[in-house]
């Protein structure tokens, strides 16, 4: 299963979800990430789900992995995953790298995975034309 990986230059990438423990998992996720992130902080975007449609339902969801420290870390803003986020009206800007997830319910409850297929295709064009319109006006 994959991950969508948006970076602050706006250039997106597909990636492998890590297999692993949690652990594991969280650690490599926070690779993608970036060099200096160390805590992955789990955001649910609106405008995933009101203009990308993305999937909201618990246990089927897809969500956005950011960098927890990013203001500590002097981050630069991510224009795809501030609009995603409303930055334009919260005025609160995402830094850094991000993916785009997926969640499953698992024993413990809530786990990270890689998106399903039907998601990436929803999601992958949409955001692939977010960051090449990011890029002209960059």
């Amino acid at each position: 299963m994959k991950m969508i990986k948006i970076t602050t230059g706006n250039q997106i990438s597909v990636h492998d979800f890590p297999d692993g423990s949690i652990s594991e998992q969280t650690k490599l996720l926070c690779k993608y990430i970036g060099p200096e992130c160390e805590l992955v902080e789990h955001v649910m975007p609106k405008r995933l789900y009101t203009e990308l449609n993305a999937p909201r339902k618990r246990g089927n969801c897809v969500s956005m992995l950011v960098d927890e420290d990013g203001y500590y870390h002097e981050l630069s803003p991510n224009i795809v995953a501030s609009w995603l986020y409303e930055t334009d009206q919260n005025g609160c800007p995402i830094l850094g790298n991000i993916l785009i997830v997926g969640e499953q319910w698992i024993n413990e409850g809530i786990s990270f995975c890689g998106l399903t297929e039907e998601q990436f295709s929803l999601l992958f064009p949409q955001l692939r034309n977010l960051t090449e319109k990011a890029r002209k006006n960059g």
